[in-house]
């Protein structure tokens, strides 16, 4: 390795560190206050019995009307 290399090298690792050293934080300062509770979840209510309901009458017409043709 030639010497410029090895100063590349180098320059990129301490720069490298420095970045990781940055990203410790300062020691002693208090982490922040917990966010909110999260909102509850989607309600699943009448909007999934009458797509299952739907599916169920689509998918028993395509079969009727296949056995007719």
């Amino acid at each position: 390795m030639t010497m410029q290399n090895k100063r590349i090298i180098a320059s990129i690792l301490f720069v490298l560190i420095s970045f990781v050293c940055e990203a410790q934080g300062v020691p002693g300062s208090m982490p922040p206050p917990p966010g909110p509770p999260p909102p509850p979840g989607f309600p699943i209510d009448g909007g999934l019995i009458y797509g299952m309901a739907f599916a169920l009458f689509y998918g028993v017409k395509k079969l009727l009307l296949k056995r007719n043709n």
